[in-house]
């Protein structure tokens, strides 16, 4: 089945105010960056963004962050941007904090189809505050339910017309869970292939998760905090 879409219009088509969008990355890592851009450019709004992070101030998440477009970020830290912890300290953003190991399974349940799991991480926390908890092997655990939504934004290296997916190292990060667990799942590549071209071997997600396939345009690929050694 050819999953191929002419360009980012068409593949965020149907995107309204007040969804869920699950974005992957990690910081600037592996960021679906053309759908980010289009998405300001939709000037969408009331947004509920589950992702690792939002970006900085000026790409990734942070855009919209800027354009006041998220109302609700469920992610693991603040990171690198001030205007997330502006809006997050003066109450103009809600947020809900996820241990980052939790925010991953949860996304990895979501596309499994399991609804909730049992984790010590958390406990004895405010992460646990509400949370019904047991204990196993003698030691307590929260209940976490998974996370879906109504569209999964990823960005891979390479994709074919199918929608089977390869990330790039580090970039795989949380691309692959989200891909599994969004209603309609967008993936834009670097590099569209045809079907078969693809090794089986190294396929990180499987066509039968994405819906809508296309080849971004352009990608920066911002280094988030650039780290260099003084020359002798």
């Amino acid at each position: 089945m050819n999953k191929v879409v002419k360009n980012v219009e068409e593949a965020l088509k149907g995107i309204e105010d007040n969804m869920t969008l699950m974005v992957g990355g990690f910081g600037l890592c592996g960021i679906p960056e053309n759908s980010i851009a289009h998405l300001v450019k939709m000037e969408t709004k009331g947004l509920t963004c589950i992702s690792n992070n939002a970006g900085v101030d000026d790409f990734g998440l942070g855009l919209l962050l800027q354009k006041k477009q998220i109302k609700k970020m469920i992610a693991s830290y603040v990171g690198e941007n001030a205007e997330f912890e502006r809006q997050m300290l003066s109450g103009e953003l809600e947020v809900d904090l996820i241990p980052q190991g939790s925010l991953a399974e949860r996304c990895r349940a979501g596309g499994a189809g399991i609804p909730a799991f049992y984790t010590p991480t958390g406990y004895g926390t405010e992460v646990a505050e509400g949370k019904e908890v047991r204990v196993y092997n003698g030691k307590p655990h929260i209940l976490e339910e998974a996370l879906t939504a109504d569209f999964a934004i990823v960005k891979a290296w390479k994709g074919d017309t199918e929608g089977n997916l390869i990330y790039k190292e580090t970039a795989r990060n949380f691309n692959p869970m989200m891909a599994m667990a969004g209603k309609i799942t967008v993936a834009e590549v670097e590099e569209l292939v045809p079907a078969g071209e693809l090794d089986p071997n190294y396929i990180h997600t499987p066509g039968i998760f994405v819906q809508r396939i296309f080849q971004g345009e352009k990608f920066e690929k911002r280094i988030e905090q650039r780290t260099t050694r003084k020359r002798d």
